[in-house]
C-alpha cells in the first residue's frame, strides 16, 4: 500500500516538476545516445516510480525489524565487507544515489553493522533533524560534507565504516575531472585521497531492487585495488576515475534505479560550453 502511494506521488512529481524532467531527460541523452526517445523516457518514468517507493520506504523506516526487513532485504557478498572491515584500517564504501540508498546503511547497522554517512545538511534544520535521527536509530552517525575531512580520517583510524555517495557534480578544487558516460565530470577526490593516507579498504556497496525476486539486494564487491605511486595527485585521478567507473557500471546494470534528475555534468573544464 505505501509503495503504490509513493509511486502515484512521484507519478504527479514527474508531470508537475517540468525542469527535473528535462533534466533527465538531457542526462539520458547525454549517457544513452544510441537508445530510441521512448526508451529513454521509459527509464526516467520508471526512475520516478523508484524513487516514489524510496520515499514510502523511508516514511515506513523507523518500524522496521531486523526480521521483517529480512523479508524483502538480503545480502550479497557480505563476506567481502567482513574481510575489509577485519582488517581494521577502516572500510570505505563507496555508493551513490542509486538503488534505495537511503535503505541501505539503515538496513547495514539494523544488521549489526552500524556505520557513518558523508552527507550534506538539508536547509530546514528541523527537518535536517529529524531526517537523521531516523538514519542513526540503530547506532549510524553522520558526518556532513562541511566538515568531514577530519571526521572520516578520524574513522578510518579507528576502524569503522563511512559510506560515500560519490556521483553528484562538484567544482575544483575539490572535484577532479574524470570520465562518466564518456563525458568529462567533476567528482569528489576526497574518498581517494582518504584512503590512500589512511590504508583504508574501499569497496563498492549498493541496494539494488531486483524485479525477478521481489526484493532488495544488498551487495558489496571485492575490495579495490587502488594506484599507489609517489605522485599522490595522479593517484587522486587515477583511483577517482576508478571509483566513478564502478558507479557507471552498476548504473548501466539497473539504469531506473539512478537519479537521472541531477545535474551531474554542470561543472565543465575550462572553455567547455555548458551542457545544460
Amino acid at each position: 500500500m505505501a509503495r503504490s502511494c509513493g509511486a502515484a506521488l512521484a507519478a504527479v512529481a514527474f508531470l508537475l516538476h517540468r525542469r527535473l524532467r528535462q533534466v533527465g531527460r538531457r542526462n539520458l541523452e547525454l549517457a544513452f545516445p544510441t537508445l530510441l526517445a521512448a526508451e529513454r523516457e521509459a527509464i526516467l518514468r520508471k526512475e520516478y516510480r523508484h524513487l516514489g517507493w524510496l520515499l514510502a520506504e523511508f516514511c515506513q523506516m523507523s518500524t522496521y525489524t531486523r526480521e521483517y526487513a529480512g523479508r524483502f532485504i538480503r545480502y550479497e557478498g557480505l563476506e567481502h565487507y567482513m574481510s575489509a572491515r577485519d582488517r581494521g584500517q577502516g572500510v570505505l564504501v563507496l555508493t551513490g544515489h542509486l538503488g534505495a540508498w537511503e535503505l541501505s546503511s539503515f538496513y547495514h547497522s539494523l544488521a549489526g553493522y552500524p556505520m557513518g554517512m558523508v552527507i550534506r545538511r538539508l536547509d530546514n534544520p528541523l527537518v535536517d533533524s529529524l531526517v537523521n535521527t531516523i538514519r542513526c536509530q540503530h547506532g549510524n552517525r553522520v558526518l556532513h560534507k562541511d566538515d568531514f575531512a577530519r571526521g572520516l580520517i578520524a574513522a578510518m583510524r579507528s576502524g569503522e565504516t563511512v559510506g560515500i555517495l560519490m556521483d553528484t557534480n562538484m567544482t575544483p578544487p575539490q572535484g577532479l575531472f574524470v570520465p562518466f558516460f564518456g563525458i568529462e565530470a567533476c567528482t569528489a577526490s576526497g574518498l581517494a585521497r582518504v584512503a590512500l593516507k589512511t590504508g583504508a579498504a574501499v569497496l563498492p556497496g549498493f541496494l539494488l531492487w531486483e524485479a525477478s525476486e521481489r526484493k532488495y539486494v544488498l551487495r558489496f564487491g571485492p575490495e579495490l585495488t587502488l594506484a599507489s605511486t609517489d605522485n599522490s595527485e595522479a593517484d587522486a585521478a587515477t583511483n577517482t576515475a576508478l571509483f566513478t567507473a564502478e558507479i557507471e557500471a552498476t548504473i548501466r546494470q539497473y539504469p531506473s534505479q539512478w537519479l537521472w534528475m541531477h545535474r551531474r555534468w554542470k561543472t565543465r573544464p575550462t572553455g567547455e560550453p555548458p551542457l545544460y
